[in-house]
Parts: C-alpha cells; structure tokens; sequence
C-alpha cells in the first residue's frame, strides 16, 4: 500500500495505525505535497518525515516538488477559506499524483495520511480518493482513525516522539488568511536579504532539528522546550542625507514609534552618536569591527553578509543597550553631519519557539 503523507504528525499515528490493522501489506509512505510554502518549511516537513520512517521501519519516497504546476492548478481560488474549494483542488493534485505513482511501482492501493488531519474535511477526501483510484484501477483506503479519541491519541503521541508540530496546512494563502485572522506577523514568509537566521524562523527551526537528528544518532541525551521571547522583523530599512540614499545597517531589535523620523546628529556618548530625535542612535563600521571582531570593508557587504543575529544582539549589549531597549541604532561608514531621514518598517512581538536543549 502506498501512503501519501503530508507531515510527521499526522502520519506517525496513522502508519501505526495501518501497521496494526492492515499487518500482512508491506507499506511504503510517499511524501508529495508541492503546496508547501516556503521551500524551507517543506524541506523541514519532510526532514521529521524521513525521522518518523526511519523509527517505525517504513520506507520512503520523495515525490517531485512541482510548486510551478501546484500554483497553476489554484490560479483564482487564492482568497478561498480552509475546506473550500481551493483545498479540494489541492486534495485532488496530490491524490492524482499518488494515485500515479502507486500505479507505477505495482501498488493495488493507496491512501493518505490527509485522512487524520482535523482541519481537512473526511467526506471531501474520500470523493477525491475514490475517484482518482477508480481512474487508476487501483483502491482507495480511506479509515477514519480520528474517531474514538483517535485526534487526542495523534497528538499525545506527537508529544511524546518530539515530533514538529508545524501551525499552519503548509499552503501559503491559506497561511496569510490564517494570520491576518489571528492578527499576527506571516513571517514564515519573511527571508531577508542578507540570509540571516532570524529567531523563531524556519531556517533556525531547520538548524534545530538537524542537531536534533545528530543528537539521536550519537546518544546525546536532549529535550526541546519551549521558551516564550520577544521577536522582531524588518521589512525596511532607509537612510537619506540630504535626500541622498546612504548604505545603512539597521542592528536587530530597531524599532520606530511610526515608520518615518528625521533630525540631526546632537552629541555622542564614546563609539554611539545620538540623534536629537526619536532615540535614534549611529556607530561606525570601524567600530562595529572593533566590538564584533569582524573586518568588513564597507557597510553594503555587511548588509548583504552580517553575522548571526546573537552576535548583533551581543553587539547591542556592548553598546550599554538595555535587554529592554528597541531604539534603532545603525551602522555608517561615517557619522551624518547634515539632516538626516531614517524610514524603518518593523515589528517587535511576543512569541514563542522552540530550544534544544542536552541533559
């Protein structure tokens, strides 16, 4: 029987579940699932995937991460709600797929592990099923294993396996509909230009559960927690000297009462300039260097290749930043003596992630 599976938590529990009632088929998980967005979280999704197989002794196939065709089969139902008609159409590429592929390697059968997931409609999957395998003159399973305590089962058993437990379908409008009602940041979405790990973004979450992996395999007793903080994003960041674009490198944790303030440099305090508006406060490259150790040569190569962002935290701290100060401080290659136009679009929010920690 092939198995497509969407993520670790909803197939852990039902790949057990098939390996007790269905004992005698040999059963082969097929992970397709294009719909996924960004490709980190996919690569990360698939990552605990190939961790949950390998505990219970199942193989695995990757399938091919067509996103191009996957957004083509949605065109016009971007603004469709969870279990609407964008999610069938969705349902029903993946299923075709399987269905497919399940054809092609000899399987008589094929079901998904979609069948669990509470937020996916049960009869909307098993007339995607059914029809797909009919086509393909194969069967679809379709067992509901949410029933009986089945959904509280899945998760305990998440729980205890660390399994990740992603908060979204993968789908990237349905995340944005999903965050504007919650009123909060999408910023599963945000990469930024220097490729920085940002804290509680999926690459952090992907260089987590790979030491994880590595921790498993060399016996490393381990446990992740979890650890509320306060996060911060950047949109945007602009300085203008007299109405000239200057490179600037806006350090984590900048933030503006509005977006827009402007002045003019009012008196410095050792290696920190001050700005007479807004808490405004600029260092140099060359001291940025000193205090960090590292040697960049202008402040455009630091913008596109900073360190990681503890270290530019660490950074604040030298600067007798209070842990509680959000005031923007910037990195020039020279103090501005004229008037100065600073634009800075960001977002500082409470949030929780994930900590590996070793026992």
């Amino acid at each position: 029987m092939l198995v497509h599976i969407c993520c670790s938590v909803d197939s852990h529990y039902f790949l057990q579940k098939l390996q007790t009632e269905y004992p005698e088929e040999k059963l082969t998980g097929f992970f397709y699932d294009p719909n996924i967005h960004p490709y980190s979280e996919y690569y990360l999704r698939l990552l605990d995937v190939k961790r949950s197989c390998k505990m219970l002794g199942i193989d695995l196939i990757e399938g091919e991460y067509d996103v191009e065709n996957w957004l083509e089969a949605v065109r016009g139902l971007e603004h469709e709600p969870e279990k609407g008609s964008r999610c069938s159409v969705c349902f029903d590429r993946r299923f075709e797929v399987s269905a497919q592929k399940a054809s092609e390697i000899g399987e008589t059968s094929f079901t998904s592990t979609l069948l669990t997931s509470p937020k996916k409609s049960l009869k909307q999957l098993q007339a995607a099923g059914d029809a797909l395998a009919q086509r393909e003159g194969i069967a679809f399973v379709a067992p509901d294993y949410r029933k009986a305590s089945g959904t509280q089962e899945q998760n305990m058993l998440a729980k205890e396996d660390a399994l990740y437990r992603q908060d979204y379908c993968g789908c990237m409008f349905g995340l944005t509909i999903q965050r504007d009602q919650q009123d909060k940041l999408a910023d599963e979405l945000f990469v930024p230009l220097s490729k920085q790990i940002q804290p509680e973004s999926i690459e952090e979450r992907i260089e987590m559960y790979e030491k994880r992996w590595k921790m498993e395999e060399a016996n490393i007793p381990h446990k992740i927690i979890k650890q509320r903080f306060l996060n911060w994003r950047l949109m945007m960041g602009l300085l203008r000297v007299r109405k000239e674009v200057v490179p600037a490198h806006f350090l984590p944790y900048s933030t503006l009462k509005g977006e827009y303030t402007r002045g003019k440099i009012e008196y410095h305090v050792g290696e920190v300039y001050h700005m007479n508006r807004d808490e405004v406060r600029f260092i140099t490259l060359k001291d940025y260097n000193d205090l960090t150790g590292t040697d960049y040569r202008s402040v455009t190569e630091l913008i596109y290749s900073p360190p990681t962002f503890s270290q530019e935290v660490e950074l604040r701290a030298k600067l007798g930043v209070t842990p509680y100060d959000l005031s923007v401080i910037m990195v020039v290659e020279e103090i501005p003596s004229n008037k100065i136009e600073i634009i800075c679009q960001s977002k500082t929010y409470s949030d929780v992630k994930e900590v590996l920690i070793e026992l």
